[in-house]
């Protein structure tokens, strides 16, 4: 009896927005590919929101240097986003997993306590409130704002797992007041209060809660179900004025409202005011046949009017009942046969269905699936809708198989495409940059080479190493006469032409000697600069190296790994298969044996139409003789 539906809620609310960043945080935008992700959990297709985040984040931790990926600054939003995204695809096994490996790493006490709140939350949805409370008692310090109230309203329902309504209570009297939890605390106090033995108490929760000024859905339907609750439970305390009031509160187009009639009217009929009872029982039996409490209406009415005396109109609607009965039974009967052939399972494949919240009951709508009459209530019970939603997601998992082997063929063609605009082309491309690649590398040598002998010139000075080409053709020039006239000394006019010629070369090398740090400061300048385009060669080098394997690996060594995928995509097709078929014939023999139930139930209803039909018939019978 306790809410846990809101619970479920606000962890859906919760889903994974960036919720860590602070309002004065200056973040770039958030990665592309993750806000992909977001938007399809959005939508609730939480199966592609894992296969994009899952690929990103294995393509981040890849990369090289990951401060530049624009995934960085939001990862561990997208690895809180992955245990989310798990969670509610049901994969509860690896979001407990992705969930610990946060709590277990170096992180803001914030994050930790808002991972522990998940886990724990995971915990008490697996049905295991032990670990669960056990992990909220591990949460310390600070916590995030919006999880205030959340983490003791997850207490308080754990504890009442546990049969431990004295403690929830303590913990509920805590937030009752909380607006975002506005009802559904109150009626857990409530049914707390009343699991604890404090019964006038918990009438009290119950009343506020059945009060509560409610403009959404969800609030309004604890509200219904806690005047529901109240009145039943002034009922069997034979408070029958009070009871009959509460249960006025219920809405009459509210999910608790034929529970409500039928309780109102048995609550009149307690205390002999059959007249009465008559008004909340005549507006059921005109409602869904299918629905348990119509079809006890439909025996409590003509019951009524039989205490009223009204003999006739008695037999009358004994002899309706009867019929509707029948008509329900036959419609059973076709249900079950249906279900038996495979149309159940058909039918809650329909996409048009599950395009809306409501779905499961539009399909009683459906005149050709006559299966889904009187399995709106079973479907939608826990157990069954978790049982359900496998065999969906096996069903989409299945039609995603089926895409990727399409898939696989068109990578097929691309990388196909890709080697035939390549291949031609790179020989050439090749030939040229290696030719290219050859001289960029003597260059690159000769430009050692005069590093080296720079160096040597810093510490052992060298001028005419830095003469200038004319200056060294005119040291050979004279070097070249001075042997000349060497050989000819000792004719007359030699002698002059030789100092002439010692004169010019003490010049020149004068002019190395006193011009030799301007110069060699020049050429260090020359070579710094050449350092810049050899940097700006050696970056294009690798440009080309980068674009050139770029190109290969756009099509070369991809043959094996498709082919490891198709090979796995087949195998996980057979498994699906298989897990599909025996998944559905468990749904199918759950939705038969609950059929069968319902029937045996509405074949004793009718017998009790029958002999209670034909008692109204006597007594009109002898009314009208009597007369």
């Amino acid at each position: 009896m306790v809410a846990r539906s809101r619970l479920h809620l606000l962890a859906v609310l919760a889903i994974a927005l960036p919720l860590r960043a602070g309002a004065g945080d200056a973040k770039p935008p958030v990665d592309p590919y993750f806000r992909e992700a977001l938007y399809h959990a959005h939508q609730g297709d939480f199966f592609a929101a894992l296969e994009r985040l899952d690929a990103e984040l294995a393509q981040h931790y890849g990369v090289d240097e990951r401060p530049l990926d624009s995934l960085y600054p939001y990862v561990e939003d997208a690895e809180f986003s992955v245990g989310d995204f798990e969670l509610e695809y049901r994969m509860h096994l690896r979001a407990g997993r992705a969930i610990r490996a946060v709590l277990e790493g170096d992180v803001d006490e914030k994050v930790r306590n808002d991972a522990a709140y998940r886990l724990a939350r995971l915990y008490f949805e697996k049905s295991q409130p032990d670990t669960a409370l056990t992990v909220l008692d591990s949460i310390r310090g600070e916590t995030p704002d919006r999880l205030a109230a959340e983490i003791p309203f997850l207490r308080a329902n754990v504890l009442l797992a546990l049969d431990r309504p004295d403690d929830a209570v303590a913990v509920l009297r805590k937030i009752e007041n909380v607006d975002s939890l506005t009802g559904f605390s109150t009626y857990n106090l409530g049914i707390a209060l009343l699991e604890s033995g404090h019964p006038v108490e918990a009438a009290r929760e119950l009343d506020r809660a059945g009060r509560v000024s409610a403009a959404d859905r969800d609030t309004k339907a604890i509200r219904d179900k806690a005047n529901l609750v109240l009145g039943t439970l002034l009922f069997e305390a034979d408070q029958v004025e009070r009871a009959r009031a509460t249960l006025e509160r219920v809405r009459l187009e509210g999910p608790f409202s034929n529970q409500a009639l039928l309780r109102a009217g048995w609550a009149e009929a307690d205390i002999d005011e059959f007249e009465r009872a008559v008004v909340p029982w005549s507006v059921l039996v005109g409602r869904d046949a299918t629905d348990p409490a119509v079809q006890e209406a439909k025996l409590a009415l003509p019951y009524a009017y039989s205490r009223l005396a009204v003999h006739g109109r008695a037999a009358v609607l004994y002899q309706q009942a009867v019929e509707t009965f029948e008509a329900e039974l036959r419609k059973l009967d076709a249900s079950i046969e249906s279900i038996e052939k495979g149309r159940f399972l058909e039918a809650l494949e329909r996409e048009e269905i599950k395009q809306d919240r409501d779905w499961v009951v539009r399909l009683r709508n459906l005149p050709e699936a006559p299966e889904t009459f009187y399995l709106v209530s079973l479907m939608a019970s826990h157990d069954f809708q978790t049982a359900l939603q496998n065999y969906l997601d096996l069903t989409d998992l299945r039609r995603t198989l089926l895409q990727a082997e399409t898939s696989f063929d068109a990578f097929d063609d691309l990388i196909a495409k890709r080697s035939a605009y390549y291949e031609p082309r790179l020989p050439e491309i090749d030939r040229d940059f290696r030719r290219l690649d050859a001289k960029m590398r003597l260059r690159l040598t000769q430009r050692e080479h005069l590093a080296r002998r720079l160096e040597r010139m810093l510490r052992d000075p060298s001028p005419e190493l830095l003469a200038t080409a004319e200056e060294h053709a005119d040291l050979e020039k004279l070097a070249g006469i001075r042997e000349r006239l060497a050989s000819r000394a000792a004719e007359p006019g030699v002698a002059p032409l030789l100092e002439r010629v010692a004169r010019l070369e003490g010049l020149l090398r004068f002019r190395l000697e006193t011009e030799y740090h301007e110069r060699l400061t020049a050429v260090n300048d020359h070579l710094l600069a050449l350092d810049a385009d050899v940097a700006a060669l050696e970056a294009r080098h690798a440009e080309f190296v980068r674009v050139r394997q770029a190109a290969t690996h756009s099509y070369v060594g991809y043959d094996q790994s498709i082919s490891g995928l198709r090979e796995r995509a087949v195998r996980a097709l057979d498994a699906v298969d298989s897990l599909k078929t025996r998944q559905g014939e468990h749904l199918e023999a759950v939705a038969v044996e609950a059929l069968r139930a319902r029937r045996e139930q509405l074949a004793a209803y009718q017998n009790q139409a029958r002999f209670a039909f034909a008692d109204s018939y006597d007594s009109a019978a002898k009314h009208q003789a009597a007369r």
